[in-house]
């Protein structure tokens, strides 16, 4: 600590956005000082640790060769300093922040919270249903469940079921599809920016995906089952979209065999940090949910 004592902190913040940053007018908009005193900040930084860490440019500042772990040490550094201070602001022991992928919050995770704020009154739930894939280590949220083949580096990341798909389709049409190969005669739902494909499912059948017909395409999985419901075709689902869908008797499974994607959800939080006390409830009771529903285990739900 002695020689972080003997430099300015402010030349330091000044320095690591810099470096991120790239010109004084960004760095001076995001510290809330004028260009002028962050060069004044860097300059007296420079002249605290003996060396220059920047070529002055007309365009801005470029980090001198050899300054790489400086940087490196100083991002991760107050990365970790910015968590400490969101967790000083929090209050870790009534609230919860959960980061999840708007299709399980919708279909799955939000039918099922109701129990875990009636067993936990005193825990406040915040649910950050995004696709952006958030660091828990940054300290802005505690949680996060998502979805992928795993492992993940520098998050402490616990697998909770494996991702499972099978072909679902109105009651009507699944009257018609008596074997795998009836699906080639039926209009196919797509969704192009899905994690899997028909070939994961098909595969074991010898059948080639490429046989399959064209039909509608959507941008979202909850639109594939919804079109599903209505008739247009079959839809390869995923567990945690259809699996409710399946019990309420509003779609059908033709072919009621669940095959795995390779994919996992995973529960992830920070690395190297204790878990306080609504982190632990939640993580009990979504565990408890997931093996009381039989996800990645269990049969075809039944209507």
């Amino acid at each position: 600590m002695k020689s972080l004592n003997a430099t300015p902190l402010n030349g330091l913040r000044a320095i690591e956005a810099m470096q991120r940053l790239g010109t004084l007018h960004a760095v001076a908009d995001e510290l809330g000082v004028s260009p002028g005193a962050v060069s004044q900040q860097i300059a007296r930084c420079e002249e605290a640790v003996g060396r220059k860490l920047f070529d002055r440019r007309p365009g801005g500042m470029q980090p001198r060769p050899g300054t790489e772990d400086i940087f490196r040490l100083l991002n991760t550094g107050f990365d970790r300093l910015s968590a400490a201070a969101d967790l000083m602001r929090r209050d870790r022991q009534t609230a919860l922040t959960v980061s999840v992928a708007p299709i399980f919050a919708a279909r799955w995770l939000i039918w099922r919270l109701p129990d875990f704020t009636r067993a936990h009154p005193d825990i406040r739930v915040r649910i950050d249903s995004d696709m952006k894939l958030i660091d828990p280590n940054d300290g802005s949220i505690d949680c996060a469940i998502r979805i992928g083949p795993g492992p993940y580096p520098g998050v402490e990341a616990e697998p909770l079921f494996d991702q499972r798909i099978l072909p679902i389709c109105s009651a009507e049409i699944a009257a018609r599809l008596t074997h795998p190969r009836d699906l080639l005669s039926v209009p196919i739902i797509r969704e192009p920016a899905a994690m899997y494909n028909w070939s994961a499912w098909l595969g074991p059948e010898g059948i080639d995906e490429k046989r399959l017909p064209d039909g509608p395409l959507f941008n979202e999985a909850s639109l594939c089952l919804d079109a599903a419901m209505t008739g247009a075709g079959v839809f390869l689902g995923f567990e945690t979209l259809v699996a409710d869908a399946l019990k309420r008797g509003q779609i059908a499974a033709p072919f009621p065999v669940w095959r795995k994607t390779g994919s996992r959800y995973w529960l992830i939080t920070a690395r190297d940090r204790s878990l306080t006390t609504p982190q632990r409830r939640f993580r009990s009771w979504l565990k408890a949910a997931i093996e009381a529903e039989g996800l990645g285990t269990a049969e075809v739900p039944r209507a």
